[in-house]
């Protein structure tokens, strides 16, 4: 195992994983909103056990990235996910993302990895595009006032607010007769904790306001579209069920009754279905 940093174009210093053979196929894993790379623990584990080399990083403001005051949008989030596919080389690789992680996936394969030849299929798993706030030609969507819920959240009591969100709708574990993890929580909250205030307050924006109608559209390569029939972060109506729609060559899959935080509470049937999608 290795774990090293790598300097962006304007000076970030973005942490990143890198395990198993270095000439094995690489699989990059997106993290989401507030957290950091340690979120793929059960996928980085499952997959290096099966050969994979696999790569994750730390989005700029979060988890051991540098704390930096700009660049906290989705432009420089795919840009500083290039960097590290160019420092490390990977070719033919599929890149999964979780939620905001998820429109990383989107705008970097779009903008960079397929016009560089470096991406073979890519995954997204509860994401945010093609555009979570209602607008007139979003109708379907979030509020404004929403979000602007999860920035006075942070901005008021941030350690609070992320023992608050796993706790409630992020697993789920706020549903009747859910099997609550109470070490699933506070490894989100320290995840969250990690993080700079200012990239998850900037962050906000970015998850919420980004369209990327045009992102989709673009994305050639065979695509997984993975959500849960009971997220109540980024609802299934208004997120894969139109993105499904956009891309040229994507596969939905929903899991009926599934959180937000689908990828961590069932790791077991998530997991054998990245495998198939990857190998076949």
């Amino acid at each position: 195992m290795t774990e090293s940093y790598v300097k962006t174009k304007d000076g970030v210093d973005i942490f990143f994983k890198d395990w198993g053979p270095k000439d094995a196929q690489p699989i990059v894993f997106h993290h989401g909103w507030p957290l950091s790379s340690d979120d793929w623990d059960a996928q980085m584990l499952f997959f290096v056990q099966r050969g994979y080399r696999v790569v994750a990083h730390d989005r700029r403001g979060h988890g051991r990235s540098s704390q930096v005051s700009e660049g906290h949008d989705m432009d420089h989030y795919a840009a500083d996910a290039f960097a590290v596919a160019e420092h490390l080389d990977l070719k033919n690789a599929v890149h999964i993302g979780h939620s905001t992680g998820g429109g990383e996936v989107a705008r970097y394969v779009a903008k960079f990895g397929q016009p560089a030849g470096r991406v073979a299929k890519a995954v997204l798993v509860s994401a945010v595009p093609p555009l979570m706030l209602k607008t007139e030609a979003n109708p379907g969507g979030l509020p404004m006032e929403v979000f602007d819920g999860f920035r006075n959240g942070v901005a008021a009591n941030r350690a609070q607010f992320f023992h608050d969100v796993p706790s409630g709708p992020f697993y789920g574990f706020n549903r009747a007769g859910a099997e609550v993890h109470p070490g699933v929580i506070l490894n989100w909250w320290r995840q969250g904790m990690m993080g700079s205030a200012k990239a998850h307050y900037d962050g906000v924006k970015a998850f919420s306001e980004t369209d990327q109608t045009e992102d989709l559209k673009a994305i050639t390569v065979p695509t997984l579209v993975l959500h849960g029939g009971d997220d109540q972060v980024v609802p299934i109506a208004d997120s894969a069920e139109l993105s499904i729609k956009l891309l040229k060559n994507g596969t939905l899959k929903v899991y009926e009754g599934y959180s937000h935080g689908m990828l961590t509470v069932n790791a077991d049937v998530i997991n054998p279905d990245l495998l198939a999608f990857i190998q076949a």
